[in-house]
């Protein structure tokens, strides 16, 4: 197997991002990192919104968002009369997960490679309504065939009232075969939510490409746009079920007004969002995708090495334009949650390095992301500085 080679940088990008020089910012998958000019599109709004409250407020906002929404649809790839932007994917499934009119007996599936906190939502719902949830596992060496066919045989019809399946993991930068699961699930009479979290930006029309029950997705990560953009994106039938977390002065107008729909919620960021789009495509969309994808790649390479793993134990992140990949952690390190988040503090404090770290399966996991505003020596750096910190167990 030939070793990746970093791509050649984007001239300028680095520049469009206001982030310390002195930290190493590999973990855009977190949090993201919003480009200068969409700072200062929000700030130009929030001066518009201070400037006269209550016309910002007034008529003509409800008319705004639905016209940033139908330009974010379009990027997605989705229906715009049913999606709805929110403030995050966890928002999103949120929605989902009232809206279903669980009860006693019915469960909700999920596998043990999502979020964490889509977990804990599940888990809150199925302890109101007294439903039950279940988690598959799913090798991480798993084919996207036999990802299939674990899903389909934990399917229980009838029972399982809804399955949730990541786009691309967050825990393990995995990108799942969702359109024939999808499918799979739709021939046993089973909906789908796909958390998405990762897609927008990454993937090319993540929505059109999968047409599951209900999508969720974040803008401000790989899409540029400020925090706190999201989409939820709901199949036909289920749109007249949809109901608020929080009812305001929109319900009566239905899905997908009333969940956008929170009074004083600060709707600057759903605004910004299309100049982040924007900036996306003055980039170069495809050539985004290829440099990202292969800077994560070569940065996994440089990190396994140094960490003495071997290329074949390296994962595939199942796609070309998958920007995330993990390393595995020596053995004993980061196994719980708390231990990989001290890990992490460790890293960034005595590093100046950002990066994740998760604990799955039993064992820790490095994840490192590729953005335009990278280098390959900030990988390089990180690598020969990495096992001594290690070895401080």
């Amino acid at each position: 197997m030939s070793a990746p080679q970093p791509p050649e940088p984007i001239p300028g990008a680095r520049l469009l991002f206001s982030l310390d020089p002195a930290v190493s910012h590999l973990n855009h998958g977190s949090f993201g990192a919003v480009p200068v000019n969409v700072q200062r599109v929000q700030q130009r709004l929030r001066d518009e919104m201070e400037a006269n409250p209550l016309r910002f407020f007034g008529l003509s906002l409800v008319d705004r968002i639905t016209h940033t929404r139908r330009h974010l649809a379009a990027f997605l790839g989705a229906d715009p009369d049913g999606t709805a932007l929110v403030g995050n994917a966890t928002t999103g499934v949120a929605v989902v997960l009232q809206s279903l009119g669980l009860r006693p007996g019915d469960e909700v599936l999920t596998t043990d490679h999502g979020y964490g906190a889509v977990g804990f939502s599940v888990d809150r719902e199925c302890r109101r309504t007294g439903a039950t949830r279940r988690i598959l596992p799913v090798p991480l060496t798993a084919t996207d065939e036999q990802v299939v066919e674990i899903v389909r045989a934990g399917l229980r019809p009838g029972r399982t009232k809804l399955l949730v399946v990541d786009q691309l993991t967050s825990a393990t930068a995995r990108l799942f075969p969702v359109a024939a699961i999808v499918a799979a699930a739709r021939a046993h009479g089973v909906p789908v939510l796909v958390d998405a979290a990762h897609a927008p930006g990454m993937l090319a029309t993540p929505v059109a490409s999968v047409g599951a029950d209900f999508w969720v997705g974040n803008l401000h990560k790989w899409g540029y746009a400020p925090r706190g953009t999201a989409a939820l994106v709901v199949a036909p039938p289920w749109r007249d079920r949809m109901e608020p977390l929080v009812v305001s002065w929109e319900q009566d107008a239905g899905f997908p007004g009333n969940v956008e729909w929170q009074a004083t919620l600060d709707y600057t960021s759903w605004l910004a969002a299309p100049a982040g789009v924007w900036t996306l495509r003055s980039l170069g969309v495809e050539r985004v995708r290829a440099h990202n994808a292969a800077l994560a790649a070569y940065g996994q390479r440089v990190l396994g090495d140094a960490l003495g793993v071997a290329p074949a134990d390296l994962p595939e992140p199942g796609g070309p334009t998958v920007a995330m990949r993990i390393v595995p952690l020596p053995a004993g390190l980061a196994t719980t949650i708390e231990a990989a988040r001290a890990l992490r503090e460790r890293i960034a404090e005595e590093l100046s390095a950002e990066v994740a770290v998760m604990s799955w399966d039993g064992r820790g996991w490095l994840r490192l992301c590729g953005q335009v505003y990278n280098a390959p020596h900030e990988y390089e750096r990180l690598a020969a500085r990495l096992p001594a910190l290690l070895a401080q167990r």
